[in-house]
């Protein structure tokens, strides 16, 4: 089994955690009725999609 040699250090060792984090989701506003939605997917409180009706006020 491999056995380090010497002890990694802070620095080096959250360098390479650097990568390790996680992204806040991108939210964009809604151009009908100005609520924050995922992009390239239909709004759910007005449920247009690129100024178009896609889903009907029953169906939310």
């Amino acid at each position: 089994m491999a056995v380090p040699k010497k002890k990694t250090s802070k620095s080096r060792k959250n360098m390479r955690r650097a990568h390790d984090f996680l992204t806040p989701p991108t939210v964009s506003v809604c151009p009908q009725c100005k609520a924050p939605k995922l992009p390239h997917r239909v709004c759910t409180s007005c449920g247009t999609y690129k100024g178009k009706e896609v889903l009907s006020a029953e169906e939310l």
